[in-house]
């Protein structure tokens, strides 16, 4: 009984840092609670680019530049839409605690979907290996942010090459209807429309690298932003966890000897 509150704490670190693999929304920068404004900002430098696949790497490096964080994920948008799936057996961080991808993988919560949906003001956590889903409504701050365009400042600031794309890079600066600037290094691919495939940011002392691969610029399957009809639906991931918890028990319990 004394490893039972691995899994909430596993899957507690586990979500937000996937919240991190949107954006920068790291340990350390306030929680999951304001991914909804955060990757709003990020959306806006795709620009034109409202419909696309690619797969991405965000890695998180300390104020000494050694990586604390990486992940890969497949990422979709469609019309202000975003899904993003990564596999937590994948995923490492120095804030994982010990066995925790490997208590995450026995309580089949290793497939992570989360499906960010505006105009529905939803946003869900998808766990395909458990059939199940939370479902954490977007905040009316949170819906608002999607709706408003930020002032987008862009300044060049040098030319690379990137993956093999010729790249102009750029200094960004987004301010919301706040007046919050948030200051970005963006490098816009010149082969495929200025599409960003590399997007740097500061999170405090932090710095997140987030490089975008395999681009497809079409329209991804709307299906993919739908949840399945028949997965059970959790309001609070904490619930779902001790549910998974209970199961993976029952699961390991060794049945009663024969008589």
């Amino acid at each position: 009984m004394r490893d039972l509150n691995l899994p909430g704490k596993t899957v507690a670190v586990l979500l937000l840092l996937t919240g991190c693999a949107c954006f920068a929304q790291l340990p350390g920068s306030g929680g999951a609670k304001n991914f909804g404004t955060d990757f709003a900002t990020l959306s806006k430098l795709f620009g034109e680019h409202t419909a696309f696949t690619a797969k991405s790497d965000v890695r998180v490096f300390d104020k000494d530049q050694k990586e604390t964080t990486s992940v890969a994920m497949t990422f979709a948008c469609l019309d202000n839409q975003s899904r993003v799936e990564i596999d937590i057996g994948q995923m490492k961080s120095k804030d994982l605690p010990a066995g925790a991808v490997a208590a995450v993988k026995q309580m089949g919560m290793d497939r992570l979907i989360t499906i960010v949906r505006p105009a529905k003001k939803a946003r869900y956590l998808v766990f395909p290996g458990l059939e199940s889903y939370v479902n954490t409504p977007l905040t009316a701050e949170e819906t608002d942010a999607f709706a408003k365009k930020p002032k987008i400042e862009k300044t060049a600031v040098g030319k690379e090459t990137l993956d093999g794309h010729a790249c102009v890079k750029n200094k960004i600066t987004a301010t919301d209807a706040k007046g919050v600037k948030t200051e970005f290094t963006v490098w816009n691919a010149t082969d495929l429309k200025d599409f960003p495939v590399q997007i740097m940011t500061k999170e405090k002392v932090d710095t997140v690298i987030i490089r975008y691969k395999d681009i497809q610029l079409a329209k991804p399957d709307s299906k993919q932003f739908d949840v399945p009809a028949d997965f059970k639906e959790y309001n609070d991931y904490l619930a779902l966890t001790q549910a998974a918890t209970m199961r993976m028990m029952n699961d390991t319990v060794a049945p009663p000897p024969k008589k």
